[in-house]
């Protein structure tokens, strides 16, 4: 079964807001990541004959406890798994607040479930510490283990989270209060919504306070202050504009056999026959019995059968079309499956018969 999806816009009957069309330059979030140990976990831990850097990592905490181990004994640490910690630190960020952490398992443990992250320092690009990780974890799988050795698991065990786990120690600096200008950066390039973008500004605010250098960015003069800056900024906010309409084209999802066709695909005049060639092959056994008096043994002997079916090919002439509508009947006389269709979409592409942008995901 093929899932044709369709998307069509009404920008004449309803404009976008401006905070959803952009973003300011040098606004942004920033990744940050971590590495720590996992404790309390029900015998699910990491096996450290195997995970040599969680008994170095567990030594390593004692040590800075204060808690000295002989050198050279190995113990078992069952309860105990490595984990990485990554997060996102977002714009403003300030130090005393909380974000959310993800946290993931790098050795062989089984679970996290029920496991507790010991305090962890979380790293940015540049190496240094701006938030602390800590907290008892969510996991969203599961797994069980019968005594025969069958299992079973659910989701992704291995893994969780921590909601606000982590306090953030140090801001990171930006550029939204330097200078005389703001830039905004346009989620999808086009250079139509950027020249209506910066009308719609220029309409508001008088001429010449916003220019287009390109299909992304947007030059706006704003003011120093940082007061009256995010007064302005709330004030573009909230900035109706009429985007440019996307380019033609039609996204196949090859494993799943969804198509989505968007606005203006058109199909040129052309012709199209598909058919399908079926091979079917049988295979059977036979038992190869020697005479009484032969001396020799029975033995299986392994017979297929192959046969090929082809079904008739008819061809069908494609008009012209203009509208999805008539796309989508054209498509449903030729009655192709899922690979048939989009075979008859590249071919129609190579063709230059289909006036739109093919992706295959």
């Amino acid at each position: 079964m093929v899932l044709m999806a369709f998307w069509t816009t009404m920008y004449s009957a309803q404009a976008d807001r401006l905070k959803d069309l952009a973003s300011i330059a040098g606004v942004r979030d920033n990744p940050l990541i971590g590495y720590g140990l996992v404790v309390g976990l029900d015998g699910t831990g990491d096996q450290t004959t195997q995970t040599p850097f969680t008994t170095q990592a567990f030594r390593s905490m004692l040590q800075q406890l204060g808690i000295a181990l002989p050198e050279g004994q190995s113990f078992q640490l069952k309860n105990v798994a490595a984990v990485t910690i990554h997060a996102v630190l977002p714009a403003f960020s300030k130090p005393g607040q909380n974000i959310d952490v993800q946290v993931s398992s790098i050795g062989n443990s089984k679970s996290l479930r029920g496991g507790s992250l010991l305090m962890s320092p979380l790293k940015g690009a540049d190496g240094q510490v701006y938030a602390i990780a800590q907290g008892e974890l969510i996991v969203g799988g599961f797994g069980a283990d019968g005594a025969d050795g069958s299992s079973v698991t659910v989701n992704i065990p291995s893994a969780g989270r921590i909601p606000n786990g982590a306090i953030v120690e140090r801001a990171i600096a930006n550029s939204f209060s330097a200078g005389s200008h703001l830039t905004l950066n346009l989620n999808r390039s086009d250079f139509t919504t950027a020249r209506r973008v910066a009308e719609s500004i220029n309409e508001l605010l008088g001429p010449d306070v916003a220019r287009a250098s390109d299909a992304t960015s947007i030059h706006v003069t704003a003011p120093r202050d940082a007061n009256q800056r995010v007064a302005f900024v709330s004030l573009l906010e909230n900035v109706h504009v009429d985007p440019g309409k996307a380019p033609a084209r039609v996204v196949i999802n090859s494993r799943t056999g969804t198509i989505v066709v968007g606005e203006h695909v058109r199909v040129r005049s052309g012709a199209v026959t598909h058919g399908s060639l079926t091979v079917t092959i049988t295979n059977s056994s036979q038992v190869s019995q020697p005479n009484a008096l032969a001396g020799g043994r029975t033995v299986v002997v392994p017979q297929s059968d192959v046969s090929v079916t082809e079904e008739n090919s008819r061809m069908f002439a494609l008009e012209e079309t203009t509208t999805l509508d008539e796309l989508v009947r054209a498509v449903n006389e030729v009655g192709a499956a899922p690979g048939d269709l989009m075979a008859i979409l590249e071919a129609l592409k190579q063709a230059g018969a289909l006036q739109a942008e093919l992706i295959v995901i």
